[in-house]
């Protein structure tokens, strides 16, 4: 597919998606939002990605949001017929069930928790900031905070978004509130984005699908419901030939070495 305002790129098995306007700190306007959702929909059924990872071009940005130079002055906001544009630009939103890396690189601001918010994980660069600059020009901020309830806690989801563009959560901190699981410097950001690609590459496809759907539908679920919801993923991800495979390697004695994190 031809792509303006993405690069994409495939490396063993693991599909590099860059979010490609660093002149506008990679802010989304409409031809990346379509691109972005017919990325995640060709990976559906592409059997050489099996993991994605998500970065910015350049090191000033992620993502700052929707270009604000596509958004209407007099927009009318009818509670029923209103589509907001950044809800439909996600992995999930587009029903990729395959684990995408966030990597974080500069500001991620606004519109870019709609990407994050999918993101099965997230690793950042030193030099990354987290901020939310809806109420600071004059917009309520609604479906953005919504999607980082799941990934902080209530408070600081709260204090980021009421403070608009006057503080920005640090790499430092928003590992420390678990919205990053790690902090590398920017020159290592890829790297080590592509080295727990490699990781979950190496692992039986059958159950990491299986694994990645029960854990999606068990944070939204009481848990009753994802346990019984459990046992459908589990003979969906359970194959004898996998099951096979995997006794003979623990029989084997082989073991990778872990990396300490």
């Amino acid at each position: 597919m031809e792509l303006t305002e993405l690069e994409y790129r495939e490396v063993d098995g693991v599909a590099i998606v860059t979010l490609n306007r660093p002149d506008v700190y990679n802010a989304f306007n409409a031809t990346m939002q379509s691109e972005l959702c017919a990325v995640w929909q060709a990976m559906r059924t592409n059997d050489a990605v099996r993991v994605a990872v998500l970065t910015g071009a350049g090191e000033k940005a992620f993502c700052t949001g929707l270009d604000r130079s596509e958004i209407p002055v007099d927009t009318v906001y009818d509670p029923y017929t209103f589509e907001d544009p950044g809800l439909t630009i996600g992995p999930r939103a587009n029903r990729l069930w395959k684990p995408v890396i966030g990597a974080v690189n500069g500001m991620a601001a606004g519109g870019a928790f709609y990407l994050l918010g999918e993101m099965d994980f997230i690793i950042a660069a030193e030099h990354a900031t987290f901020f939310d600059p809806h109420v600071t020009y004059g917009q309520p901020a609604v479906f953005e905070p919504i999607t980082m309830l799941a990934r902080m806690p209530f408070g600081e989801a709260m204090r980021m978004t009421l403070t608009g563009t006057s503080e920005r959560v640090s790499a430092r901190r928003a590992f420390e509130v678990g919205l990053v699981t790690e902090v590398v410097p920017q020159s290592e950001l890829i790297d080590a984005a592509m080295r727990v690609a490699r990781m979950i590459t190496a692992q039986s496809p059958s159950a990491v699908a299986a694994t990645l759907r029960t854990m999606w539908a068990a944070r939204d679920l009481m848990p009753q419901q994802a346990t019984e919801l459990g046992n459908v993923f589990l003979q969906l991800g359970v194959s004898n030939a996998a099951m096979r495979e995997g006794q003979e390697a623990f029989a084997s004695g082989k073991r990778v070495k872990p990396r300490i994190r």
